[in-house]
């Protein structure tokens, strides 16, 4: 227990909570800023297991903020989720880290659930995160939310059946409209949101519910603002997702987006209505035939033609970059694929 002498002597976790930390599954959405920085703390805290899934590659402009990832991992279009497995093994090889590429769906979803204590959310777009709160609900596992753009950030922390969710939050709560894509994003508001997000995970993880923070929690580190909102009245009987007649509709088929403009660059995701098991192989010697410039490794295809760069994933995804329109992007996957 050296290893965590000094967390086990901050007297609300100790040994006994070391041991709980030891024995819980934490399952993380999204392996960006805040999936990065969150994976690394729980890792080095001795969480026991921990489960990461996103659908992307690690690429220049992310080193500015995604803390695990080093010119490497960009320079050979590593999948997030595998850069970030590898990374912590390093950092802490007694933690179980389970990694997966994919865009999560709601039958992932499911899938991912077993076992778990705890969902961090690490994503950039409310798409997942309704379905995060959805399936969060629906199996009774807390989860945290957290955002941030520019300089500001937010967190919240969801206990399903106790406390308002997001569904109820956001018919009340505004949220606003920029992106990462339109005024950027600063490390240190990262790493607030981060903390936050970790605190409350260490929390919940060794059963330290009283402690728990009962306000979302906002903060704008350039403007040196903080406050918080008392959102414990917020809680709607006939929400959708949480109330007396639960529905969750953001696990139907129909609120599953296909098609996503991805934050923080002209990107076009495509995913094709079901999964399929993409033969990267034939891909390549297909993708040769057209001319273009083919790279690739064990996870993915990146095809260079004229001005755009597709990424075929494994699974059936095409990330189409240099294209912020659905509409062209579709055009072009038409276009090359057939």
């Amino acid at each position: 227990m050296e290893r965590y002498s000094r967390q086990i002597l901050f007297d609300p976790i100790g040994e006994k909570g070391q041991e709980a930390l030891s024995q819980k599954h934490v399952l993380i959405i999204g392996a960006g800023a805040l999936g990065t920085g969150n994976a690394e703390i729980l890792a080095r805290a001795g969480v026991g297991q921990i489960t990461i899934a996103d659908r992307d590659y690690v690429e220049e402009s992310n080193l500015q903020r995604q803390q695990l990832y080093t010119e490497q991992h960009a320079l050979n279009h590593v999948p997030k989720a595998i850069a970030a497995k590898n990374r912590l093994q390093e950092i802490n090889s007694s933690v179980e880290i389970d990694a997966h590429i994919m865009d999560v769906t709601p039958e992932d979803m499911e899938q991912l659930l077993n076992g778990v204590d705890l969902i961090i959310d690490a994503t950039d777009n409310f798409d997942i995160r309704f379905m995060i709160n959805d399936v969060a609900e629906k199996h009774r596992i807390p989860w945290i939310y957290g955002g941030c753009v520019s300089s500001y950030g937010l967190s919240y922390t969801i206990i399903p059946g106790k406390t308002p969710c997001l569904n109820c939050l956001l018919q009340t709560i505004p949220l606003g409209g920029a992106t990462c894509d339109t005024v950027g994003v600063i490390a240190p508001a990262v790493h607030m949101v981060v903390a936050y997000q970790t605190a409350e995970a260490l929390k919940v993880l060794t059963d330290n519910h009283d402690s728990l923070r009962h306000k979302l929690v906002y903060f704008d580190l350039w403007k040196n603002e903080q406050s918080s909102i008392d959102v414990s009245q917020m809680k709607q009987d006939d929400c959708a997702s949480c109330g007396q007649h639960p529905t969750y509709p953001y696990l139907s088929y129909h609120n599953q987006t296909k098609t996503t403009v991805l934050c923080g660059r002209d990107t076009v995701q495509i995913r094709p209505p079901q999964k399929v098991n993409r033969n990267l192989d034939e891909l390549v010697h297909f993708l040769n035939r057209k001319g273009g410039k083919v790279e690739h490794n064990p996870f993915l295809v990146s095809y260079s033609y004229n001005d755009n760069r597709m990424v075929f994933f494994k699974d059936g995804r095409v990330l189409i970059h240099g294209i912020s329109d659905i509409k062209e992007a579709k055009k072009l996957y038409h276009q090359i694929l057939g």
